[in-house]
Order: structure tokens, then C-alpha cells, then sequence
């Protein structure tokens, strides 16, 4: 069969990764009628991922046309991979863990199917290197921001990957919901992130020009988006943006060891973020959020 045939054949898509950006891929990738499957090795963490699926339904789009959402124990992904188009794989931002699921993929999925990387730092190029894969060029780089309330998604491919995917998975991406944009070159950070990086680093936070609800509300008063680079952060979780910006500070030497320092001292804590209930702002059971006290403010800048 013909590769462009038989991905209009196959319609399903398979994300790999059910945690905060992977559930929430479920939820964009099924939201025209196309079923997903979403793999993981934690049954618990499935189970709340397809909840969190279905909430997201009901407050956004109860109306809607979805397609299903099945859950998945690693064991199934060889099944999955064979009625889809694209495998998305949303594994944590380690290099070495990444790679070893890209050869995975690559070995397991159909020889059409797209692998893609929703990876916040690492490119595809990166990724590859070193890497002795069947099929390098149908491997890219598919980073969404927070989906659904952001649809930014940024395609980006490596020396070797078919022009033809990128231009697939741009029209494809518009037809789900995204808005999708073209990275022309390897890019660590791609393009939103290599702009705010000097934001989203903390580095203004941790000189002590203002506080984080501070810099968020001018951050969105000023651009006019729903959240500022604090509450994102606290979103993403706070260890994977350390992970992120220690990759970042390998790649670019130029990069101050004060951010990095910054985020440790909320990690020693176990202040991960919203998932943690505390982080740059204090999270209960409601979406509702309150800013850190100034004495912890004050405490961790001299930190």
C-alpha cells in the first residue's frame, strides 16, 4: 500500500504518555471524530488521564463529534501503532529516555506511520543522532504549548525528514484544532520559547524585579494572553522545566546558572507545580490559584 494511502486509511492517532500534555493531545486529536490511543505503563495514571479527557469535554465542547479515547498498557502499543497515522510520543524531557522510545517506535510502527516528538527542548535532529533507525524520515517534532486553551502546535523536522510529512502534518494539525506553524531550521526552543526564554527562565523573577504574579499580570496585560510564564510553569510542573532549562543551559553556554538555582530551591521543597498543590502559586482543589507569600518571596530570591 502506498504511504500517503495508507494514512488516509489510518485514522487514529497513538500518544504516547498519559500524563498533562499527553491527555490533553487525547483530547485535541480526538476532537473531530478520530479515535486515539493513549499508552502508559501506570494504570492509575490511564484511568485519570480519560477522566480528564472527559471533563475537558464537557466544559469545552459537551456538543462536540469526539472519537474514543482507548486506554492502553504498554503490551498494546504494537496493535495501536497499526491503525495509526501518527504515534505523538509525550515521555519526560530526558535525552536518553526519549531516544530509546524513537528506536522503539521506529522498530513497532508501520512503515507510513509518522513519529513524532512533543518534546519542549529537544529537536528531532537531537533526538535521532547516534541512533541507527529503519526509517529516519518520517521522524519530526510536534510541540503543542497547553493544549486545548492554547493551539499553538510548532512543526519542525531534521536534515533527513520528508518534506511531504511536514506538509501532512500541517494541513492535518489545522483539521484537528491546531494552529499549527513551520519551524524552518533546527531550533532548541523553537520559536515562542526562544523569545520568551529570558521570561519563562525565571530570570526576572530571580534578580528580584518583581514578583511572579507581578510579571504575569504584565506579561498579560501587555501581550493579551490567558496566562503569564509563571502560571505555565506551574502548569507544566516545576521539574519539568528544570529538566528543560538544564537542557538549554548545556546547548547555550550563555545561559546563567542563577534560574537554574531558582527552581532547585522550590524542587527541594516538593513544590512541583499545580500537580504538587504548590509551586510559584498555592492550588487547591478548585482551578482557583494564590500567589506565594512575600516572606517566601523575599526568602527564595536571597536564596
Amino acid at each position: 500500500m502506498h504511504a500517503t494511502i495508507a494514512r488516509l486509511v489510518r485514522s487514529s492517532v497513538t500518544v504516547l504518555g498519559a500524563g498533562s500534555q499527553g491527555r490533553r493531545l487525547a483530547y485535541m486529536w480526538s476532537s473531530r471524530g478520530n479515535d486515539v490511543h493513549l499508552i502508559d505503563g501506570k494504570p492509575s495514571q490511564l484511568q485519570e488521564s480519560v477522566e480528564n479527557v472527559n471533563q475537558l469535554r464537557s466544559q469545552l465542547d459537551p456538543n462536540g463529534n469526539f472519537g474514543k479515547v482507548r486506554a492502553h498498557s504498554p503490551d498494546f502499543m504494537r496493535a495501536a501503532l497499526s491503525e495509526s497515522w501518527l504515534v505523538v510520543e509525550c515521555v519526560p524531557e530526558r535525552l536518553r529516555l526519549k531516544q530509546e522510545v524513537m528506536a522503539q517506535l521506529d522498530d513497532l510502527a508501520p512503515e507510513e506511520t509518522i513519529i513524532a516528538s512533543n518534546s519542549s527542548s529537544y529537536p528531532c535532529s537531537e533526538l535521532v543522532s547516534g541512533l541507527s533507525l529503519k526509517n529516519a524520515k518520517r521522524v519530526l517534532s510536534a510541540h503543542t504549548y497547553w493544549p486545548p486553551e492554547t493551539t499553538v502546535i510548532e512543526i519542525m523536522g531534521h536534515e533527513s525528514t520528508d518534506p511531504s510529512l511536514i506538509r501532512t502534518m500541517m494541513e492535518r494539525c489545522a483539521a484537528h484544532g491546531f494552529s499549527p506553524f513551520h519551524v524552518r531550521r533546527s531550533s532548541i526552543g523553537y520559536i515562542y520559547n526562544r523569545q520568551v526564554i529570558h521570561v519563562r527562565d525565571g530570570r526576572q523573577r530571580a534578580e528580584g524585579a518583581g514578583t511572579p504574579e507581578e510579571i504575569d499580570a504584565i506579561f498579560k496585560g501587555v501581550l493579551k494572553t490567558e496566562k503569564g510564564p509563571f502560571e505555565l510553569m506551574d502548569i507544566v510542573g516545576l521539574d519539568v522545566v528544570f529538566d528543560i532549562e538544564k537542557h538549554y543551559a548545556a546547548a547555550r553556554r550563555d545561559i546563567p546558572e542563577q534560574p537554574r538555582s531558582y527552581l532547585a530551591s522550590y524542587l527541594e521543597k516538593g513544590h512541583l507545580g499545580a500537580k504538587s498543590g504548590r509551586g510559584f502559586y498555592r492550588y487547591d482543589s478548585s482551578p482557583s490559584m494564590q500567589p506565594a507569600s512575600h516572606q517566601e518571596i523575599a526568602s527564595t530570591t536571597a536564596a
